[in-house]
């Protein structure tokens, strides 16, 4: 018979999974709308943006897959392991994506259209971002799991990238600077790269006062 567990510990699973619930339905609204303005405006920043806010839904439930299998240690390594692999590999079509479709923006001069909703987008993440990635991490290092440290890092990756697509856009509405948007794009690539190398190498962002699992 499984022995019931300690309270404090029900609790932490459940405060993660309520994180990754909101995380999950802001991710969703915020990747519909920059997706969209996106294709509208013909900026592949935010649709590299909005692609990335998809990525992070799936991390979210992958995180409430591995909090699923808390009760059991074998379950839990295992949905650790696969879902640092499967977010990494994500992240990296992401980065080459956003690569292709910068570069040939560059290529082609082609400026994209002001989108002031894509600006709206942007700064909401900055303020929203930062206080869900803070709160999943402090619940993950109670825990003791890397996998959820990792999906509350990549929340917080989702904070730069939201800095660097609103100086791009912004540039490109207030001063007629088309380049930034691609340039802001490719700015993008180094950090999703490194996180999805880190993710096929099956590293986690958590830190050595984790502890083990």
């Amino acid at each position: 018979m499984t022995a019931a567990l300690p309270v404090d510990r029900r609790e932490l699973v459940r405060r993660s999974r309520n994180l990754n619930y909101a995380t999950l339905g802001y991710n969703s609204l915020e990747g519909l709308l920059a997706i969209a303005a996106g294709l509208f405006a013909g900026s592949i920043a935010l649709v590299g943006f909005g692609v990335d806010s998809a990525i992070e839904v799936a991390a979210s439930g992958t995180a409430l897959w591995r909090l699923r299998a808390d009760l059991d240690p074998v379950r839990r390594e295992q949905a650790e392991y696969r879902s640092l692999r499967i977010i990494g590999l994500s992240f990296l079509v992401l980065a080459i994506y956003v690569s292709i479709e910068a570069v040939q923006t560059l290529t082609a001069g082609s400026a994209p259209d002001q989108s002031w909703i894509g600006i709206i987008v942007a700064s909401a993440s900055l303020i929203v971002m930062p206080v869900l990635a803070r709160a999943k991490r402090v619940v993950a290092l109670q825990l003791h799991s890397g996998a959820l440290a990792a999906e509350a890092k990549q929340t917080l990756i989702c904070t730069f990238l939201s800095a660097v697509l609103l100086a791009g856009l912004a540039l490109n509405a207030m001063a007629g600077w088309w380049w930034a948007d691609p340039v802001a794009a490719l700015a993008m690539v180094p950090i999703l790269a490194w996180e999805g190398i880190e993710g096929l190498r099956g590293r986690s962002v958590c830190s050595d006062d984790c502890g083990p699992v």
